[in-house]
């Protein structure tokens, strides 16, 4: 029977080994010659001022990694920083009256006392704050930086304007055409914007895919469609006829880019992008068409809000001549689903094979040609049918068909011969095309790092002078009109230029906040360099990442643009590394059922009683309650859970192992009621097995039990410890946790099923113990540490080597083979492993089971695979 003071408890318990691990400075970072590095990053929280239980799961994975590492001899990198600049600060200045770097701080407060009672093993010296000053001044000193080497520019840009809001709109505010706040229809402006050149290394970003094994093949495979590389050709259509009047355009050709030059004999029109020069130079003279081009600016810029739009076109009355055929003339449109920013903003449309053409040729009654059918199709079948009845386009490949000198040829072969007969022509030639943009990083808004330019009217745009870095932001601003504060800021922007002293104007866009998250791993290298952002060799010393974790919401953006500027930084000097994170890992959701009162309302999962009837009632008043299916957690369906009132109920370790037992943590976990209890209950269960089992275990021996002379269930207890430390070794590893846990859980079975029955010796039980909490450590380090403790070690679990597994214990002296009748399982027998073949037969043979099944006669042949299976066939 335990004692009263055997009683866990968890409260007291984790603060006193989160006291002792800060005390001693058991996870603060140093570069150890004598060590192999190991830097473990979470992707960096936005200070929204609570913590998720997003949050709990994706640094639990993360502590987990660093505690192994570190007890494996790493010197291990964990750091902690806050992507603090962005949009929500600024909303809630304007909706709460409060300056946006008070509520930026005071969240981060918030959400620092909110993490570290989950026990997390956090270097916290390294804390950054990306909207400090002393963090963006260095990237306002790596902008101009990139300036010098030609990776930064400025030029007219197409974006979505909020005209109430006055200030640019992201894509993702676009909601139905409608500025997601204010509402008013969104324009499409052309604007002075400033980019970073990420096309200078497209075709890297691309071939370095290939060198990231410790990668996820999904998010490798997104990042390479984002990049888009194409192969195809660049083919110019002679304009041969306009309407009355001169066309204020002085080209004589419109060029297009296609990736399907096999297609052109299914050419049914050219289309222009509403922002082609021609387009514009037409629309001059042409009303309509001014109107079209206004309506189409209606759509927000995101590829997706175009793709979705429905189709629309005008018909501009201009022709072109097809580069192939000088007697086939194509009529030019406007059409609201090409995009400037891709190619060269013309295309020349074939319905038959694409499906956007298609839709468009339908609703217009354009022609629709077949030129490349399947290669068992009954060409004049196929022709008659996608010339009148199909409205979907045929994508695959195939063989040429009515299409002149390419009829027959497979469609790679055909590409190439149009790309020949095109360059003989002079009217084409073959190019490669990548979908990536270069990435535009002006935001017109306040709460972000300032774009460290001035603009005279004599000299341009002019870098500030580095000893002025870092340019602040005025912390006196107002958000009663529209816009951006710093726009009409009274002193801020005015400034004398640099180069020839004349009054000037600071650049009052900020940077998109990417910016920010594009090279704080680094900055977690030497985060108090005052100089420079980091020294080279301390970010040589540490980059890359080891092992990068994240949610799958991050994976092209971020990671992109990461990439990319590690490489900037490189060729800048900076630092050496050209890949920013050598092992990624993305994290499943964190689901929960959700509820809805009879009034269609969503109900929190605290206000609701589960019946045992399958039924559900409103705690507060008793209604009943609709159970729906699990969901990602979000506010708005008011499913989430609280991680404080968790850890506070069950305490940390149990919300750890929940988190990381219940589903692979690639994968989605559904959080429930039971799930967390059960963790609890565990934790409980391996407490009262080590400190309230009565049991003398007799004092802790290194390296563990000899197993000489050991009895059999002793020998049977030590060598599944060493299983158990080998697997979940391996398992580590490969980021398996929950089979991690299953292991553990299979050995603590194990410990107390030797406590139980009192064969195995105490130094066995003992071994078996401390391998659990051991291995435990990582995962649920506070019971770990307690556990350790009263078992009487004058050392810390944080500070104690990994342990390892004996190659002798892993080695079974016997092995089980199945015996089967005719096919059918009928029992086992243990065996030695060197069993002679007539000697597993004669105990196969002798099994009860067997010998009824055989009925008295000798069985007509008996089949033994060594170390496998024994396979009696039964004479009929």
């Amino acid at each position: 029977m335990s004692r009263p003071d055997d009683r866990y408890t968890v409260k007291e318990t984790e603060e006193k080994w989160q006291k002792v691990w800060d005390d001693r400075g058991c996870f603060t970072a140093t570069e150890d010659q004598y060590r192999p590095k190991y830097y473990v990053l979470e992707m960096f929280p936005y200070p929204s001022g609570r913590i998720h239980m997003g949050h709990v799961r994706n640094y639990t994975l993360g502590d987990v990694v660093a505690r192994a590492k570190r007890a494996q001899g790493h010197a291990v990198l964990h750091p902690m920083g806050w992507d603090a600049f962005g949009l929500p600060a600024e909303n809630a200045a304007i909706e709460r009256g409060v300056h946006p770097g008070k509520w930026t701080r005071e969240n981060i407060t918030a959400m620092r006392d909110q993490f570290k009672p989950m026990g997390l093993s956090i270097d916290w010296s390294r804390e950054i704050s990306t909207c400090e000053p002393e963090y963006y001044r260095h990237e306002q000193k790596m902008f101009l930086d990139f300036l010098k080497a030609g990776l930064a520019y400025r030029k007219k840009s197409w974006v979505n304007w909020d005209p109430v809001e006055n200030t640019v709109l992201a894509n993702e505010q676009v909601i139905d055409g409608k500025g997601w706040r204010s509402g008013a229809p969104v324009e499409r402006r052309e604007l002075n914007q400033w980019f970073l050149k990420i096309t200078h290394y497209a075709d890297d970003l691309l071939a370095a895919l290939d060198d990231l094994p410790r990668w996820p093949e999904k998010v490798r495979t997104m990042q390479h469609n984002w990049i888009g590389k194409s192969e195809g050709a660049r083919v110019n259509f002679d304009i041969v006829a306009q309407p009355a009047g001169k066309l204020a355009y002085d080209l004589p050709h419109v060029e297009v880019f296609t990736t399907r030059p096999d297609t052109l004999f299914g050419a049914s029109f050219v289309a222009l992008s509403p922002h082609h020069p021609l387009a514009a130079a037409l629309a001059e003279r042409d009303p309509k068409l001014k109107d079209f081009i206004a309506e189409c600016d209606r759509i927000g810029t995101s590829e997706e809000a175009i793709e979705t739009a429905e189709k629309k076109g005008y018909e501009t009355g201009l022709t072109v001549r097809h580069p192939l055929d000088p007697s086939w003339e194509l009529p030019v449109w406007v059409a609201n689903f090409v995009l400037m920013q891709y190619g060269t903003g013309a295309i020349f449309a074939c319905p038959g094979h694409d499906q956007r053409d298609m839709d468009f040729a339908r609703k217009y009654k354009l022609p629709v040609k077949a030129v490349v059918a399947p290669t068992d199709a009954d060409v004049d079948t196929f022709s008659r049918e996608m010339a009148v009845h199909a409205t979907e386009a045929y994508t695959d490949p195939g063989v040429a068909v009515n299409s002149g000198f390419l009829d027959g040829m497979d469609t790679e072969t055909a590409k190439r011969a149009a790309i020949e007969k095109l360059e003989t022509l002079d009217k084409g030639t073959g190019t490669i095309q990548f979908r990536l943009r270069d990435w535009g990083v002006s935001r017109q808004r306040y709460w972000g790092c300032p774009i460290p330019i001035i603009h005279c009217d004599s000299c341009g745009a002019v870098p500030v002078p580095e000893d002025q870095l870092p340019v602040e932001l005025p912390e006196d601003v107002s958000f009663d009109t529209p816009g951006n504060p710093l726009d009409h800021h009274p002193t801020w922007k005015h400034v004398d230029c640099p180069t020839c002293g004349k009054a000037a104007r600071r650049e009052t866009d900020t940077f998109d906040t990417f910016f920010e998250s594009s090279w704080y791993f680094a900055r977690f290298a030497d985060p108090t360099n005052d100089s420079v952002g980091f020294s080279k060799a301390r970010a040589d010393h540490w980059l890359p990442v080891d092992q990068y974790i994240g949610g799958i919401e991050h994976a092209v953006l971020h990671l992109l643009y990461s990439r990319f500027f590690t490489r900037a930084l490189r060729d800048c000097g900076y630092l050496s590394a050209a890949e920013p994170f050598a092992g990624l890992f993305t994290q499943g959701m964190i689901n929960h059922e959700t509820y809805k009162d009879p009034n269609g309302k969503w109900v929190e999962p605290g206000d609701v009683d589960k019946l045992p009837d399958g039924t559900a009632k409103r705690v507060s008043d008793g209604a009943p309650i609709t159970v729906g299916r699990s969901e990602k957690m979000s506010k708005s369906k008011r499913n989430t859970v609280d991680p404080t009132h968790i850890i506070d109920t069950y305490g940390a370790d149990a919300a750890r192992l929940f988190m990381l037992s219940d589903s692979p943590p690639d994968r989605d976990l559904d959080w429930s009621d039971a799930g967390i209890e059960g963790a609890w209950r565990y934790l409980n269960r391996l407490w009262r097995l080590a400190v309230g089992s009565g049991m003398d275990l007799g004092p802790a021996v290194p390296g563990g039990p000899s197993p000489e002379g050991a009895a059999d269930e002793s020998l049977a207890l030590v060598k599944a410890a060493h299983k158990t430390i080998d697997g979940v070794t391996a398992d580590l590893e490969a980021l398996r946790f929950n089979t991690v846990v299953a292991r553990v859980r299979e050995l603590t079975n194990a410990v107390a099923d030797a406590v139980k029955d009192g064969k195995a010796d105490p130094a066995a039980v003992r071994f078996g113990l401390e391998t659990v909490v051991r291995l435990l450590n990582p995962m649920t380090p506070h019971i770990a540490e307690e556990i350790w403790q009263r078992l009487g070690h004058d050392t810390i679990l944080a500070e104690t080597p990994w342990p390892k597994a004996d190659p002798s214990m892993l080695v079974d002296a016997t092995v089980t083979l199945a015996v089967q009748v005719n096919g059918k399982l009928r029992g086992t027998i243990e065996v030695p492993k060197d069993c002679p073949k007539d000697e597993a037969e004669k105990l196969a043979l002798d099994l009860p089971n067997v010998q009824a099944q055989l009925g008295g006669k000798p069985p007509r042949k008996v089949i033994v695979v060594p170390g496998k299976i024994v396979n009696v066939v039964a004479a009929k």
